[in-house]
This record gives C-alpha cells, structure tokens and sequence, in this order.
C-alpha cells in the first residue's frame, strides 16, 4: 500500500515537473491590415509661352474642385486660354510672392456650370507656395478660372471664427515650374486696366497657354514605418 502511494506520488511529481519545464504554446498573433493603398494623385501639364508648369490635384482632399479642374483639361478647354492677371502687393518688385491668375475668363463657349464651394476647413489644405486654387466671386459661383500662390497666403485660407469669410477652394500644388509662374508674375501690368480688386493687375500682354494635358502621376509616399520596439 504504502509502496504504491509512493509510487503515485512519485508519478505526480514528475508530471508537474514536465508541465514547468514544457512551454505553453501561445495563440498566433493576428495578421496587421495591410494600410489602404492610395491611388497615385493626377497630374496636369500647362504648356504655356513662358514654360511648363506642372500641377498635382488632390481629389481625395478637395473632390469636387479637382473632378471639375479635370473635366476642362480632358475635353481640351483650356487649350489657348491665358494667364491674365499677375498680383503683387503694391509697390513690391520681388518676384516671390502675389499670385498669377489664369483660365477662361467666362467664355461663353467654354465654361462649364459652376461647382459648390469646398472650403479648407473641410479639405484641409492651405494656401501656401505653390498651391493652386479656383477663382470666383461668391461661394459657389467657381467655374474655369483658377490662380496660382507664391509665398505664404493663408489669408486666402478660411477663418474658422468668422463664417463670413469662407475663402477659396484650394485642390492641389505645383510641382514643377515654380520659376515659370515668377517669371509671368514679373511681367508688365496695365495700370489702367482691370476692375475692383483687379485693377491694375492685368497683363499687359497675357501669357497664352498652349495645351493642357495630363501627364503620369506618381502614387502617394506610403506612412513611415514603425521602428521595433
């Protein structure tokens, strides 16, 4: 009796130190979503006089504006329209900041109905060197013509505290050709010409743009990955 409860015991023993020494087997981690792929942003080429300028849209920020910007460049509209308005504070003679305006200036023939405001509050994007936004007079009344920034304008930006001022629809960047959009902003202006803000501001001789175009695009830069903990 006494030896087979020894024996047991002994059994036991060597059963617990088995289970300590044997490691459990964890569950296997769950496989990381793969991040979203983005589609690759459009690109516009405007061939004008001067040189290439050359645009990146942003439709997942700003939808509306860019489907509307691409629309005019896939059905040839904007070919041989201008560059007509190049605005500098007054008095300032550099060539790093104003903007230059350009489009169709309401050709009947071309335009294209207006499009609903899309303010930077709702994309997020910010009027700064380099960025490409619509034209208009009201909210809403955007149709063909657009400008072009140097320099810091976020004053053209939508004030969060004041709902009156809801800014300009601004849809994408350039990416090539900054030295083109300064050296149409340096050209002569008619100081007679042009009508309230504008006034002024006109281009003597304006810059015609020969052909818009998409060109490739390039994907968006994938998020920087983690380091190892």
């Amino acid at each position: 009796m006494l030896r087979r409860t020894l024996l047991g015991l002994t059994a036991a023993f060597a059963f617990t130190a088995a289970r300590a020494q044997t490691p459990e087997l964890s569950p296997a981690p769950e496989p990381t979503p793969a991040a979203p792929v983005k589609k690759p942003y459009p690109r516009v080429k405007l061939e004008t006089a001067q040189g290439v300028i050359v645009i990146e849209l942003y439709p997942d920020k700003a939808p509306i504006t860019s489907a509307n910007y691409l629309r005019y460049v896939d059905r040839g509209l904007f070919n041989g329209a201008t560059f007509y308005r190049a605005s500098r504070p007054p008095g300032y003679t550099a060539t790093d900041y104003g903007s230059i305006q350009g489009g169709l200036q309401n050709d009947p023939k071309k335009v294209l109905p207006p499009i609903a405001h899309e303010s930077t509050l709702k994309t997020g994007l910010k009027h700064g060197e380099g960025t490409i936004s619509m034209g208009r007079h009201a909210p809403g009344t955007a149709q063909s013509d657009w400008f072009i920034c140097l320099g810091d304008m976020s004053y053209l930006d939508a004030d969060p505290k004041n709902p009156k001022n809801p800014g300009f629809a601004a849809f994408g960047t350039v990416v090539e050709g900054l030295d083109v959009v300064r050296k149409i902003i340096a050209l002569p202006v008619d100081p007679n010409r042009g009508e309230g803000a504008m006034k002024g501001e006109m281009l003597k001789q304006p810059v015609r743009i020969l052909k818009v175009s998409r060109v490739p695009s390039t994907a968006p830069a994938p998020p920087a990955a983690s380091a190892p903990a």
